[in-house]
C-alpha cells in the first residue's frame, strides 16, 4: 500500500506528496548525501512528516514521480502552497533552494523561469519586494 494511502487529511496527504517528491528529486542522482539528507529533515519537520513517514518515504524501493500539472495556474500554485510551508520559519538557506529549483523545473518550468520564480518568490515571502511590485500587487483586482 502506497504511504500517501494511509492518511485520510487532506493538507497532510499534500505535504506527504511534497515531501515525497522532494527525497525522490534528491535521490535522482542514485544517493542522498548528508547535506541533503539535513536539508530533507529539515523539510519534514516543516512539513509535520513523522518518524514513521519519514522512513517509509526514504526506503529506496520508493520513488515518487512529480505529478506535473497540466495547466499553469496548477504550477504555480504548486510552488506557493509549497513556499508557504517553507517560509514557516522565515527562512530559506541555499542547500533548500536548490531543491526547491529542482522541484520547480519538475513542475514543468524551465531551468531560467524556475531560478526567477524562485528570486521573485524570495523577495515576496520575505518582504524583499521592490516598491513598484508591490504597488502592482495591491492594485490588481481580485
Amino acid at each position: 500500500m502506497p504511504i500517501l494511502d494511509l492518511y485520510e487529511h487532506g493538507d497532510h496527504k499534500k505535504n506527504l506528496a511534497h515531501f515525497a517528491t522532494l527525497a525522490s528529486l534528491a535521490a535522482v542522482d542514485g544517493e542522498i548525501n548528508p547535506k541533503e539528507m539535513a536539508v530533507l529533515e529539515k523539510f519534514a519537520f516543516k512539513l509535520n512528516i513523522s518518524e514513521e513517514e519519514f522512513k517509509e518515504v526514504m526506503k529506496k524501493e520508493n520513488k515518487y514521480p512529480i505529478e506535473t500539472p497540466h495547466s499553469g495556474e496548477q504550477r504555480y500554485k504548486r510552488l506557493f502552497e509549497f513556499f508557504q510551508i517553507i517560509f514557516s520559519d522565515h527562512n530559506i538557506d541555499g542547500q533548500e533552494r536548490q531543491i526547491v529549483e529542482k522541484y520547480a523545473i519538475g513542475l514543468g518550468f524551465s531551468p531560467k523561469s524556475a531560478a526567477e520564480i524562485i528570486d521573485k518568490s524570495i523577495k515576496i515571502f520575505t518582504g524583499r519586494i521592490p516598491f513598484e511590485d508591490y504597488h502592482e500587487l495591491v492594485r490588481r483586482k481580485s
